[in-house]
């Protein structure tokens, strides 16, 4: 069953929580350059998220932990610049908030003043409490991350599924209620049980955004480059490609190559 959609010229954090409860699915994707960041926002996307994951497709690193605080300023600061509608969350990188709530305060500080985005995001429950209650003290809308959180890769030792046991389970959901109770607006879940996914968005008023969740969840998200099929080495479950790019643009480059090298680029419409 189709739910009407409201129309937003902007959405905000208060348009997420009223999506949810009118039952309307958010749709959230990643960017980290302005030109992608136009289209994505042009077609409808509700939220970008700036994510850590530049680190990986964007720097070729193996995990999002290089990635700096002035690298993902950067990275946001384009993508605010091409977002007209879409709410822009960034992700706080590996080492900017988690041992020290007061370094957590700087970082999002520094990150709202210098990008322009309209939130944070940060991996963890219990162990980052303080840091995001002085970040939401400051009024910084905070966006929780639970489920498997890359920044902690070295900790878990494997992408897989999280919580399928019963004691990890029962931490995430505390943990989910915990960030709603401390003033989060929204959760991602990532890479967990569909039928924990549903029970943890049944159980909050705020949204929960699923990678790998299910569909029970209040909303999507996907990293941009991975659903467009610019890259082709990553093939998990809950990847679909809405294009094969990787082969069209190398087929298209390959044709560049080929008419300069035939002196067939450019022909004589195509110079002054």
């Amino acid at each position: 069953m189709s739910i009407a959609k409201k129309e937003y010229k902007r959405v905000t954090v208060k348009s997420l929580i009223e999506m949810k409860a009118n039952g309307e699915k958010i749709s959230m994707l990643t960017s980290y350059d302005y030109t992608m960041a136009k289209i994505v926002d042009s077609a409808g996307t509700d939220v970008i998220l700036v994510g850590d994951s530049a680190s990986n497709v964007m720097a070729g690193h193996e995990t999002t932990l290089p990635i700096t605080l002035d690298q993902m300023i950067y990275h946001a600061s384009s993508v605010v610049r091409a977002a007209k509608r879409a709410l822009v969350v960034v992700d706080l990188p590996f080492g900017s908030y988690q041992s020290d709530p007061k370094e957590a305060l700087r970082s999002s500080i520094k990150i709202m003043k210098q990008s322009g985005g309209h939130a944070v995001k940060l991996e963890g429950g219990k162990e980052i409490k303080e840091s995001i209650k002085r970040i939401l003290n400051a009024g910084i809308p905070v966006m929780g991350h639970l489920g498997l959180t890359p920044q902690s890769i070295y900790k878990f030792g494997t992408y897989s599924v999280r919580a399928k046991e019963e004691e990890e389970a029962k931490k995430l959901k505390e943990d989910a209620l915990m960030l709603e109770k401390l003033g989060c607006f929204a959760i991602v879940l990532e890479k967990v049980p569909a039928k924990l996914a549903k029970e943890v968005a049944d159980s909050v008023t705020i949204p929960v955004i699923g990678i790998g969740a299910g569909n029970g969840v209040d909303g999507q998200v996907l990293v941009l480059h991975d659903m467009l099929g610019m890259t082709h080495e990553f093939n998990p479950r809950f990847l679909r490609r809405y294009m094969n790019l990787y082969d069209e643009m190398t087929k298209a480059i390959s044709l560049y190559c080929d008419d300069v090298k035939s002196v067939d680029f450019p022909n004589e419409k195509e110079q002054y």
